[in-house]
């Protein structure tokens, strides 16, 4: 009984104590009003009244009385952690405590998101100078937040928020003047979807060398918004077309969420086991075979291709398998190796830093970024240098054929005709709405 009373009155007295000064302050204005048809009077008789004590004191109570909760809107900044943003609003070291632990159900809480917003409520305690934290909002995703607050029984607690979005059928289209990726870019297309869609081309199309000016793409893919309309994310690419030095391809998503691949036409799959060029908007700057090393001077194997492109630009995996090395590699510089089957592997060198999560053993899928360009080991300039083993022996992977993908037959493939029937329907529909 006596715990439940307490608590009651800890949340009440500050109400209470609010309700008295305001009972206060409209007897000050009474007697402030007074003192002004006071100090007219005084005037008038040339004898001043001075009421500057009475203003101060009532200015000095007002600045008193203020609300025990706080709402503050955090931005995250570089090298902030949850532990250091709570200690900066005085929260009981105990709480910051319990908030972490609650955090690191669902991820670090020393690697926030530089720039997310961090909602955040907090009472004072008095007398002392410190803060009980009642909310602690933090978002990991653009569609995800956690929540930690304090519930009624004064425990602190933690949920995933996740927001509702919507999805939209859009379709983007442009001439390329430069490159693939700029002329995506100018075209509204999100740098993840264009990732992608390379991804699904990079079977067919070499971006280094196949490309002309005034090729043209077209991209039918899904888009989701917040309750507010604000973009969230992109989602799938259902349809992908480029005409490149004449030739028309066309490419449609087929199958299940979890299990799909992108068909011509013929419905013949695009996928094979390693893409032409494991980077985008990348110069092919020294081709597989002898050469002279560009820093020893000597004539030399140069037993794979090196790929000229700005530092920081993403590498992906040419096709899926295994991480069988990912360290530095003597003049090869930070180094990952994978083992696709039993026939494939390549070779990944001079990058700048590895993606997150990259080390021997992860299993990564064809498309992936695994790292970046750098100019790490013996190298003299940003570049990727790229290796393909067959069997063991190091080839060229620009003249390597390989297997081409499977055709659907059967069930499958009448299946696939009605599916591509709809998504032609569908960009007719897309087209029209946007004429």
């Amino acid at each position: 009984m006596y715990k439940i009373l307490k608590k009651n009155w800890d949340r009440s007295k500050y109400f209470l104590f609010s309700g008295v000064i305001v009972i206060f302050l409209l007897l000050l204005t009474v007697i402030y009003k007074s003192d002004e048809k006071i100090s007219k009077i005084s005037e008038n008789k040339n004898n001043s009244y001075n009421v500057t004590d009475l203003k101060e004191l009532k200015e000095f109570i007002l600045d008193q009385i203020i609300s025990p909760y706080t709402n503050i809107d955090y931005e995250i900044k570089k090298g902030d952690t949850i532990q250091k943003i709570l200690q900066k609003y005085k929260i009981q070291n105990k709480e910051i405590q319990i908030v972490i632990n609650q955090y690191k159900k669902y991820g670090n809480p020393n690697t926030l998101l530089v720039g997310n917003k961090i909602d955040i409520i907090i009472e004072k305690i008095l007398p002392t100078n410190k803060n009980s934290l009642l909310k602690f909002s933090v978002p990991i995703t653009k569609s995800t937040a956690i929540e930690i607050v304090k519930n009624t029984e004064n425990e602190i607690i933690s949920k995933k928020i996740i927001t509702k979005l919507y999805k939209r059928k859009v379709l983007s289209e442009n001439i390329i003047k430069k490159n693939l990726y700029s002329s995506a870019v100018e075209a509204s297309i999100n740098p993840d979807t264009i990732i992608e869609f390379a991804r699904i081309f990079g079977f067919e199309i070499d971006f280094q060398r196949d490309i002309r000016k005034n090729d043209y793409f077209k991209i039918v893919y899904e888009k989701y918004f917040d309750e507010n309309g604000e973009f969230v994310k992109s989602g799938s690419i259902l349809y992908a077309h480029m005409t490149v030095n004449g030739r028309e391809v066309s490419l449609y998503k087929f199958g299940t969420d979890k299990d799909y691949g992108y068909f011509d036409i013929n419905a013949k799959s695009v996928e094979k086991a390693l893409m032409k060029t494991p980077i985008n908007g990348a110069r092919l700057s020294s081709p597989f075979g002898m050469r002279k090393h560009p820093i020893s001077g000597f004539n030399k194997m140069h037993q794979g291709t090196d790929f000229a492109a700005p530092t920081g630009t993403p590498i992906m995996a040419s096709g899926s398998g295994t991480i069988t090395r990912a360290k530095w590699c003597g003049g090869g510089g930070n180094c990952i190796q994978i083992k696709h089957n039993s026939t494939y592997e390549t070779i990944y060198a001079h990058m700048s830093s590895f993606a997150k999560g990259m080390r021997v053993g992860k299993k990564v899928r064809q498309g992936q970024i695994i790292g970046y360009v750098g100019s790490t080991g013996i190298s003299t300039g940003p570049h990727l240098h790229y290796e393909v083993i067959v069997n063991g022996k190091k080839v060229n992977s620009q003249t390597l054929k390989l297997p081409s993908g499977k055709i659907l037959k059967d069930n499958e493939r009448k299946q696939f005709e009605i599916h591509r029937i709809k998504t032609d329907v569908l960009i007719a529909e897309l087209i029209d709405k946007k004429n």
